[in-house]
């Protein structure tokens, strides 16, 4: 089986969404773009799909129009290493018009969700005892940008 691509409906933005996607992600790559032509229904020219990867996983961007928005019912979560790692993807996600939400939670500026997540998280919660997780759990449910030494001060204690 070949691999599956997630496909993107976007308004009008999906050559600039990819553009802005592999100028983020250090392992992503450009794609074709394709144009509609006279026949409709986008503008002659202007750029009816586009497609990029980043790191082994495809995606295809479609202009089909304002019907179809984002919501963070579907989100892409980046595991994060280190503070400089979220930092990084978290100042470069927001800017240009993204929102902050809770817990590590953000929305681009063409409204995708994304979760900045250090993989401490993870560890901190599932190989904790019940207190430790729930101090942890206290602490992340008051962050917006997941910060690893307070989740880590949490779990000390």
């Amino acid at each position: 089986m070949k691999p599956i691509t997630t496909c993107l409906w976007f308004d009008t933005q999906a050559e600039e969404a990819a553009a802005f996607y592999v100028s983020v992600f250090h392992d992503a790559k450009l794609g074709p773009v394709t144009r509609y032509t006279e026949a409709g229904p986008g503008p002659a020219g202007s750029a009816m799909t586009a497609s990029w990867r980043i790191g082994d996983m495809g995606f295809f961007g479609i202009n089909g129009g304002p019907l179809f928005p984002f919501t963070e019912a579907v989100s892409f979560q980046i595991p994060c290493e280190t503070q400089e790692e979220v930092d990084y993807f978290w100042d470069a996600l927001t800017a240009g018009g993204g929102q902050t939400g809770q817990c590590g939670w953000l929305k681009d500026r063409f409204g995708l969700s994304w979760q900045v997540t250090p993989t401490a998280l993870t560890r901190l919660l599932s190989e904790s005892d019940a207190e430790t997780a729930r101090r942890v759990t206290e602490v992340m449910l008051g962050m917006e940008k997941l910060v690893i030494a307070d989740l880590e001060a949490a779990a000390a204690g």
